[in-house]
């Protein structure tokens, strides 16, 4: 994706099933479940950018021993600094200590059962060490002590705020994390205190009540009592201090869960490839957690899957198939390709049939799995046009006419290089648009000055500032006739709540191109009127809203507010013509049929929550209110 945007955390979860001394016997180390989780962070890393975090649990320590260890890291490598901190605890160990199970389990941190990892990607808080996951709660009680991570964004946290207000909390502050982390907390004592009440009833002693409370745990009470009234795209993993954990997953799917267990491991993670390389298991035996569904591991090893909350319709970001996860993922690189493919009749209408004069390529680097798409798309048109024009030419096509029909092909091309090392030297001075100019390089010499097209396709277009302000004018040297701009994602026209920190309506180029399109049309009445109409909608019920700016939209097809996007994307000075191609949301569909969550494209979101901060953000931007909508 040329614009920068927001992207999304990643978590991984590892419970060891066996006694430490089964991994030093089979692979030769008890640390086994720490090398592990240092490969699933590391092929997950394109899910953090600012923060990394990790944090054990041991099982069956005595009183007195440290059972939870945490670190956490906001450094320009956190991944490499989280691991440098844990591995200092082993790297002072002799042989003999490395193989002393009883010792590590008793001396040394990080040598624990239950290992939970993230990485985090902030939306809007600051890039602190106290932002960064897993989140500790800590009581001197074993079975209330809770650690949190996830990826995720909630839209009604100050509903979540008045909820602990109303039980007698007094939150520390009000982000979804820290109020999540009380919020489970407080049905974790809860749950306690039920138990305590009951076992108490019973005659046993309070040594006793400790551990029948440690099995008994009914962990899917807690997060059906915790996650009444959220709204938003979760997947949130915890561990309680006694050695329970849960993976739970919001009931839209909205963002991604994945797990793997045999009889040695239970695995989790945002993306099924870290599974696949860290442990060497095919496709086939890791499964995707259900939509309101939590993977609950107890403390002796037995994992069940229990739905929690009633599943809505799947919506499961689309975003994630086209750009977030990695691409190595079996199904999502045949949906990239896919994407680029549906595409190809429609560029081939654009540039009229002239493959001789036409030259395609593909800026990111990320876009290069659509661009295979879509040359397979224009390749296999090709292949029809051949056959056709043979027929048609029979015997009398002469050698130099079937040579050339024959020789027809699309023109491919590495055309722009990013240059990685000046990104650092990209700041917020005066400098800075000048720089953001010289972050591609082109490839000279395969552009026929004034006479080829250029086509390049693009994840998607986003805001379009780095579009206009470095990728136009430096394709512009290479003096093509004309630049015509694929995006392998339909238009964004809404905000995103669920993950993505999109929020502001002004950084749409689509929403621009739409005022802009009303401006020319003296139709900026039909603004006023959905401006109107958005105020009261936030007076209303969420479950009762709609998207007011579904209907200005409307007002316009995609191909006018494309056009419209180029005229504004175009820089003044540059000599090539500039057309913009969006893919449809239809199409979006055919290629992505098993995740349909489009709200950015086409404003219909999963959660009620969406529509408030959809209304919020337009009314934000009428008033003139630079803040997130949620």
């Amino acid at each position: 994706m040329s614009d920068s945007i927001k992207h999304e955390c990643g978590i991984a979860f590892i419970r060891l099933k066996k006694p430490l001394d089964y991994y030093l016997e089979k692979y030769g180390s008890a640390f086994y479940g720490i090398k592990k989780m240092n490969l699933l962070m590391l092929k997950q890393v394109n899910r953090g950018q600012d923060g990394a975090g990790l944090a054990t649990i041991k099982l069956d320590v005595p009183p007195g021993i440290r059972y939870i260890s945490r670190t956490r890291s906001n450094s320009d490598n956190p991944i490499a600094s989280v691991f440098k901190d844990i591995h200092k605890h082993f790297n002072v160990l002799n042989d003999e200590q490395r193989k002393d199970i009883p010792y590590l389990k008793k001396e040394v941190h990080f040598a624990g059962e239950l290992i939970l990892g993230h990485l985090r990607y902030g939306t809007y808080a600051k890039n602190t060490i106290e932002n960064c996951h897993p989140f500790l709660r800590q009581n001197n009680w074993q079975n209330r002590n809770l650690v949190l991570a996830g990826n995720f964004n909630l839209t009604n946290v100050d509903e979540l705020f008045q909820q602990l207000l109303d039980i007698g909390q007094h939150p520390k502050e009000n982000s979804d994390s820290v109020l999540m982390l009380e919020k489970i907390g407080h049905f974790l004592d809860d749950e306690n205190q039920i138990l305590f009440d009951e076992y108490r009833n019973l005659g046993y002693s309070n040594e006793e009540i400790s551990h029948l409370i440690a099995s008994n745990l009914d962990v899917a009470r807690i997060l059906k009592r915790s996650f009444k009234n959220i709204d938003g795209g979760y997947a949130m993993v915890g561990m309680i201090g006694q050695g329970d954990a849960f993976v739970l997953r919001d009931p839209a799917g909205i963002r991604p869960a994945y797990f793997y267990e045999d009889d040695e491991v239970v695995v989790v993670t945002s993306e099924r490839p870290a599974i696949q390389t860290a442990f060497d298991v095919p496709l086939n035996e890791i499964k995707e957690i259900g939509p309101g569904n939590a993977l609950i591991i107890k403390r002796d090893g037995t994992v069940s899957e229990e739905n929690i909350l009633p599943p809505t319709k799947r919506m499961s970001c689309s975003f994630e198939r086209i750009y977030f996860s990695r691409g190595n993922d079996a199904d999502i690189y045949k949906e990239r390709k896919e994407l680029g493919r549906l595409l190809s009749k429609r560029i081939i209408q654009r540039i009229d049939n002239d493959f001789e004069n036409t030259v395609f390529s593909y800026i990111p680097n990320t876009a290069s799995t659509s661009f295979y798409g879509m040359i397979d798309g224009l390749q296999d048109y090709l292949n029809i046009y051949k056959k056709e024009q043979i027929l048609k030419g029979g015997a009398s096509l002469t050698e130099k006419e079937l040579e050339r029909i024959l020789a027809l092909r699309p023109r491919r091309e590495k055309i722009a290089i990013k240059d990685v090392k000046l990104r650092t030297f990209i700041t917020a001075d005066q400098h800075r648009d000048d720089m953001v100019g010289h972050v591609y390089d082109v490839t000279y010499g395969v552009i026929r000055a004034h006479k080829d097209t250029l086509v390049v396709i693009d994840d998607s277009i986003v805001r379009g500032t780095t579009l206009k302000l470095s990728i136009l004018r430096i394709l512009d040297r290479l003096k093509p006739k004309k630049i015509i701009v694929i995006s392998s994602a339909p238009q964004i026209r809404y905000p995103d709540c669920y993950g993505i920190d999109m929020s502001m309506m002004k950084d749409f180029v689509a929403f621009q191109a739409l005022l802009k399109l009303l401006e020319d049309r003296n139709l900026e009445h039909k603004l006023d009127e959905a401006y109107e109409k958005a105020k009261l909608e936030l007076q209303k019920p969420e479950a009762e809203m709609r998207n007011v700016l579904q209907d200005v939209y409307g007002l316009f097809s995609d191909d006018e507010i494309s056009a419209k996007i180029a005229k504004i994307l175009t820089p003044e000075d540059i000599g090539a013509e500039v057309e913009i191609l969006y893919q449809t949301i239809d199409d979006l569909h055919l290629a992505c049929p098993n995740d349909t969550g489009d709200w950015y494209f086409s404003g219909n979101f999963p959660t009620p929550g969406g529509f408030r901060v959809v209304n919020k953000a337009f009314v934000n931007f009428m008033e003139g209110v630079h803040e997130r909508a949620y």
